[in-house]
C-alpha cells in the first residue's frame, strides 16, 4: 500500500491530510518517466507523484531497499518547477560522518588533514533543485543538527568556514527504516523528522 501523509506545521499547529491506494481512482494514469508497470499499486505511485510534485515541500520516501524510491525522487524533481535545476543525489549510508560532512556541506582549505583545496558541497551543488538524501537514518546526531538548520533556515557554513552560504534547495529524503521507530529509539532527532515528513510516500 502506497500512503501518503501531507502534513503542514503553522505556529505551533498541524493538520494532516492522508491518500492511500484504496482510495478510488480516476481511470488509468500515464506512466513516470523510469517507471513501468501498470498494477493498481504503481497507478497509485503515478498519481501521488504527480500531486506532490508543484509543491516545494521536502519529501520522505519510505521503503525496503529496491522498491525504487530513487526513482521516485528523480520523477518528482522532472515533474516539478524545479526540473531545470540540478539533481544532486547523495548516499548517507556510504561515508563515514566526517567525509559526509564535507560532502554535504564542502569545505575551505586547511579545515583537515587532506582538505588541500577548498570543495563545493552538494548542497550548494544543488542550488534551484534538489537534493536526495538516501539512507537519512544513516546519519549521526551530530550531523541530523546541521540538516535540520538547512531545512529551517536554507543556510550552512562549510567545513572549517566561517561564511554563511545561503542556499534554495528542496529536500527529498529516503530511508529503509521507519524514521518513527528511530526516533523513539533516540537514534534520530525528532524535530528533523518532523521537517522531513511534511509529505511523507511509503513504498
Amino acid at each position: 500500500m502506497f500512503i501518503v501523509f501531507l502534513e503542514k506545521r503553522l505556529a505551533g499547529m498541524r493538520s494532516a491530510r492522508v491518500f492511500s491506494a484504496a482510495e478510488p481512482s480516476a481511470g488509468a494514469v500515464e506512466p513516470l518517466p523510469g517507471l513501468i508497470g501498470s498494477s493498481r499499486k504503481m497507478q497509485e505511485v503515478y498519481r501521488l507523484t504527480r500531486q506532490v510534485a508543484g509543491s516545494n515541500a521536502s519529501v520522505l520516501l519510505l521503503g525496503e531497499t529496491g522498491t525504487g524510491k530513487e526513482l521516485v525522487a528523480r520523477a518528482i524533481h522532472r515533474l516539478s518547477p524545479r526540473s531545470g535545476g540540478p539533481f544532486i543525489r547523495v548516499n548517507c549510508g556510504a561515508l563515514a560522518e566526517t567525509l559526509l560532512e564535507s560532502e554535504l556541506f564542502g569545505h575551505v582549505r586547511g579545515a583537515f588533514t587532506g582538505a588541500i583545496e577548498n570543495r563545493t558541497g552538494r548542497f550548494e551543488a544543488a542550488h534551484t533543485g534538489v537534493i536526495f538524501l538516501d539512507e537519512i537514518n544513516s546519519t549521526s546526531l551530530h550531523l541530523q543538527v546541521k540538516l535540520l538548520r538547512v531545512l529551517q533556515e536554507q543556510e550552512f557554513e562549510r567545513v572549517g568556514d566561517t561564511q554563511t552560504i545561503r542556499v534554495d534547495v528542496r529536500v527529498i529524503a529516503a530511508s529503509n527504516r521507519d524514521l518513527l521507530d528511530e526516533v523513539q529509539a533516540g537514534r534520530f532527532r525528532e524535530d528533523l523528522y518532523y521537517r522531513l515528513n511534511v509529505i511523507t510516500i511509503t513504498l
